[in-house]
């Protein structure tokens, strides 16, 4: 028993993903954390090592998560492979028929989404290819001469060279979009293109009652002896659909010299040309390939036409002294994206734009000249043990300190050098948290106390308010989201960045269904 995952399976798993993340009952995050990936591998800078796919691993991306950010409509597109044109290059031309059994004539894929049958011009304008050239001299098609460049409505040649060419124009990238969106291996399709008034023209003018519409009739065989100098109009092409017509031309060899369609039709799923009735004679009668375009026609749904399989996501690291969720003077290695988790100790999705996933302490004393450095180990005496953390940021202006405890705490509280990745009775889930009621928080040069007496999410220094990011209670916070909550569903381990108070980041992620 043979069976497979079809394409348009995919092209439907984009789409609900699309749909998933407007829905209001979804909240999806990007995440960024791990500023310490050389003690998970000494070789993490040269070869990030390949994310793993288990709950075990899950909870301890939870543990290093540093900060989240909200995913929202406007920050994911459809893509398809980036196809630029460039002249001298022959393209794969749209067909219906291209399998494993029957390869794309320029490419030899097994599939019309894997070969180049579309491109995108030096104007950011996207095209499909009606015709490459294609004829029983050119089987596989010609090289292309002239870009596209025009936005009729209709297929038509792009220029004056004779290369064959027809390109059906279908959309412009936004310049916005060009930013957000645009890859070395990826260009986005325009969202919501079944009601997006910008391309009303394009769907209207190949909607469902022209559906089966034909385009293009390639030649397969000129035939020979079918007399010069002769045309033939209105020649039917028979199949399933209605209304097909055609435009047969003799040259003065006695061969077709071209085949045009003059009326489309609607309706076909197949077509043949109807010879016999066009009262075409000769010693070889020619053969011809009617190729049946999408359905609805060319421009009517561009994420099935074009193969609109992937995802990028597209977010924005900032600094923002309004809400300093996203640390700076620290390291990031891994990013990923997170579907539904709740609010700290509750079960509400989140709707913040931004979110803190670390603990966090507000110290009191000489906090300006006090010094925690990164990735630190930090400690308490709480009266019935040890609190153990690791500093992920300290602002000596506000005296906040950010801190995790992940599973490489077990290791200190007992006395292993190396993190315990397969003793499960600990992983860090019982150590011991800070208190206010506890002593100093002690680090490797300074100990300072916590201002038990602060609560709240700003603070005012020489009369200039601070926004903390996090609520305090006697001079405690939690993270903004529960950890080990809702669904991991994308995991990049990537090369380590240090983050500096003035430094943006882009962060793209192709997201393959």
């Amino acid at each position: 028993m043979s069976a497979i995952i079809t394409d348009q399976f995919r092209i439907l798993s984009a789409e609900n993903f699309i749909s998933s993340i407007g829905s209001s009952a979804n909240s999806y995050y990007t995440f960024v954390g791990l500023t310490n990936s050389t003690d998970y591998s000494t070789n993490w800078e040269q070869s990030p090592p390949s994310p793993i796919d288990s709950f075990d691993n899950f909870n301890d991306i939870w543990d290093t998560i540093i900060s989240l950010k909200k995913i929202n409509p406007e920050d994911v597109r459809r893509v398809i492979r980036r196809i630029d044109w460039e002249s001298g290059v022959t393209y794969d031309m749209y067909r219906h028929d291209v399998s494993r059994n029957k390869l794309s004539r320029t490419t030899n894929k097994t599939s019309l989404y894997e070969s180049n049958y579309y491109v995108m011009n030096s104007n950011y304008q996207v095209y499909i290819c009606i015709n490459n050239g294609t004829d029983p001299e050119n089987p596989n098609g010609r090289p292309s001469l002239d870009e596209p460049t025009f936005i009729d409505l209709e297929p038509r040649i792009a220029g004056t060279s004779g290369d064959g060419y027809v390109w059906k124009y279908l959309y412009t990238i936004n310049p916005n979009e060009i930013f957000k969106f645009e890859s070395t291996f990826y260009i986005p399709t325009p969202s919501n293109w079944e009601s997006n008034p910008t391309f009303s023209a394009i769907r209207n003018n190949a909607n469902s009652e022209n559906s089966g519409q034909l385009k293009t009739v390639v030649i397969a065989n000129r035939g020979f002896g079918l007399g010069a100098f002769k045309s033939y109009t209105n020649v039917p092409i028979i199949g399933d659909g209605i209304g097909a017509e055609a435009t047969i031309v003799v040259g003065n060899d006695s061969t077709v010299e071209s085949i045009n369609i003059t009326n489309g039709g609607s309706g076909y799923t197949y077509g043949i040309v109807d010879i016999e009735s066009s009262g075409i004679s000769g010693s070889i009668l020619p053969e011809f390939e009617v190729i049946i375009p999408p359905s609805g026609g060319h421009g009517f749904n561009i994420y099935k036409e074009l193969g609109a399989k992937n995802i990028l996501l597209h977010s924005r690291i900032e600094n923002d002294n309004l809400n300093p969720d996203f640390i700076t003077g620290n390291k990031i290695a891994r990013i990923g994206i997170i579907k539904n988790p709740v609010s700290f100790g509750t079960t509400f999705i989140p709707i913040d734009q931004k979110l803190s996933a670390t603990y966090a302490i507000k110290l009191t004393g000489n906090i300006e000249s006090a010094t925690f450095t990164a990735n630190s180990t930090i400690t308490q005496n709480i009266g019935v043990g040890t609190a153990v953390g690791r500093v992920v940021s300290y602002d000596n202006r506000t005296g906040v300190l950010k801190y995790w405890q992940d599973r490489s705490m077990v290791g200190i509280i007992t006395g292993t050098s190396t993190i315990d990745s397969t003793n499960s009775p600990q992983y860090g889930y019982n150590l011991n948290r800070f208190s206010s009621s506890g002593g100093q928080i002690v680090g490797q040069t300074n100990s300072l106390p916590v201002d038990v007496g602060f609560t709240g999410i700003s603070t005012t220094i020489n009369s200039a308010i601070y926004n903390l990011g996090q609520y305090f209670v006697s001079g405690l916070s939690n993270p903004e989201v529960q950890k080990y909550s809702g669904e991991i569903i994308y995991i990049d381990n990537r090369p380590s960045i240090t983050r500096s108070i003035n430094q943006k980041e882009d962060i793209r992620a192709i997201l393959q269904f």
